[in-house]
């Protein structure tokens, strides 16, 4: 519900001079200067909970400030997320399909860089199974299906100012492909010194460290402001798939296209059942007649293991989102996309700062008939760690197509864990520490800690645990058969 706000002389005066010092920033955006509070708004900073000795705050924008009833949230009914299943099937005439490919854009959230997993320049050109990057994948997949049904998908890529550079490069070895590739790049806002929530850049630090790009919320206006929207609409695309570049499950599904163009709806979220491993992801709820999504940050302190449960909360959001364009057009324009701020605390050259960022599926709420889709696990298949690297070029999955395929002969329906030690922890490091990736089909668990080296043709099943002797080079001889062991030194094997 919205309250409005009347500042006091000093906090008018505070506010005043954010605006001042924002706007005196050469690089400024529009999005940013849209950012800030209007007449009668101001955000409020209060620490919340303590985390690695690091403060994190609330963020409440008074006059647009959405507060979450607990009393109020409903489990969400069939026809708000619509089981996968009950979906119809696609047309079997390829005309058919290719007029409903032809209505679909892909865009992919390229901002990020591979820095957490040893690699320079964007994540998307990490390589991933064969030699192929996360963007060769892409590429590939669309190609495929617009050879196969004669269709013009095109790709959009989201960058960066991180990333930009770089990509612009990449993508001139695609040139010849059939496939229209466009790139656009997303906001960057200038980041807030907590002491006095000034822009950090106008505090002398003029590199590139005082700025940041405000999260994937942010992909609705830039793609606006970048001049992609008219374009697009212009030629006759109607759908956005949007997806993160590093979720190797994020496929076009012509299944879920075709739903949401004979349905109308407006915004689609798919969603899929939560394990223990994604306790802390986003759930869509009903509220208030409307589906909208809630982030464990919204939560009351109270009720955080109630939401953790997979019993009350069953699903969680993948960042798989299907858009229209004429709706994304409507809410931009009249500037209705008021997304919760999302506050991270950074520190920058030992300066505490903060970055206010947006989440994309926070827009749900804004869209007329938004649903969301209960898909199988299959389509949300990120790649963070180099311990999801060993699951992507293992036997548990195959390559077809540029399309990342799960091996039917894996008998469990879900993936082994895996947890490797901060030796894997970069890609470099991780690729050399193998001389083939192990057989998985029938790994329960592994748990990999120390200086481990892996020979070739290793077989690896139920539940494993490698633990090198501190100081101690452990190697695994090629051609072994682990299961369900714990591996301390040579003489375990």
């Amino acid at each position: 519900m919205a309250t409005a706000a009347t500042l006091s002389a000093t906090d008018a005066e505070k506010l005043s001079h954010f605006k001042s010092a924002v706007a005196s920033l050469p690089q400024i955006r529009q999005g940013f200067r849209n950012f800030l509070p209007r007449e009668r708004e101001i955000w409020l900073y209060k620490p919340r909970r303590s985390l690695s000795q690091v403060r994190t705050f609330d963020v409440v924008i008074l006059g647009e400030a959405q507060y979450i009833e607990w009393s109020k949230i409903q489990t969400p009914t069939d026809e708000v997320v619509v089981p996968y299943d009950s979906l119809a099937p696609t047309p079997e005439d390829p005309v058919e399909t290719k007029k409903l490919l032809d209505k679909l854009v892909v865009l992919k959230l390229n901002g990020g860089l591979g820095t957490t997993m040893g690699c320079t320049g964007p994540k998307s050109v990490i390589e991933v199974r064969n030699g192929l990057t996360f963007l060769d994948l892409i590429v590939i997949q669309i190609e495929t299906l617009n050879s196969k049904y004669g269709s013009n998908v095109p790709l959009l890529l989201m960058n960066s100012f991180n990333t930009h550079d770089d990509t612009q490069k990449i993508v001139e070895k695609y040139a010849n492909s059939n496939i229209e590739i466009h790139t656009f790049n997303q906001s960057q806002y200038p980041r807030l010194v907590v002491e006095d929530l000034m822009p950090l850049p106008s505090k002398g630090n003029t590199s590139k460290d005082g700025w940041y790009p405000p999260g994937h919320g942010d992909v609705f206006p830039s793609l606006k402001n970048s001049g992609k929207l008219d374009t697009l609409l212009s030629q006759g695309k109607e759908y956005v798939f949007v997806a993160n570049s590093d979720n190797l499950g994020a496929v076009v599904d012509l299944k879920i296209l075709n739903h949401l163009v004979r349905n109308k709806n407006e915004y689609c979220m798919e969603v899929t059942p939560k394990t223990l491993a994604d306790v802390k992801g986003g759930t869509l709820i009903s509220y208030e007649g409307k589906a909208q999504l809630l982030e464990i940050a919204q939560v009351p302190d109270e009720h955080v293991n109630e939401f953790k449960s997979i019993e009350k909360f069953k699903i969680f959001n993948t960042n798989n989102l299907w858009v229209n364009l004429s709706a994304i057009k409507r809410l931009v324009e009249a500037d209705a996309l008021k997304m919760e701020i999302i506050p991270n605390p950074k520190e920058v050259d030992g300066i505490k700062v903060l970055q206010l960022e947006t989440a994309a599926g926070a827009a749900i709420k804004f869209f007329d008939n938004a649903i969301g889709i209960n898909v199988p696990r299959s389509r949300f298949l990120p790649v963070k760690a180099t311990s999801d690297l060993l699951l992507v070029q293992s036997d548990l999955y195959t390559l077809n197509d540029g399309f990342v395929v799960r091996n039917p002969a894996r008998a469990n329906p879900a993936n082994p864990s895996i947890e490797l030690g901060p030796e894997f922890k970069k890609v470099a490091n991780f690729l050399s520490r193998f001389k083939s990736i192990p057989s998985i089909l029938e790994l329960d668990s592994l748990k990999v800690t120390g200086d481990v080296w892996f020979g070739a043709g290793i077989v690896l099943k139920g539940k494993v645990v490698i633990a090198a002797k501190p100081g101690v080079k452990l190697e695994i001889p090629d051609g072994v058969v682990i299961e369900n062991k714990g591996i301390n030194g040579p003489e375990d094997l």
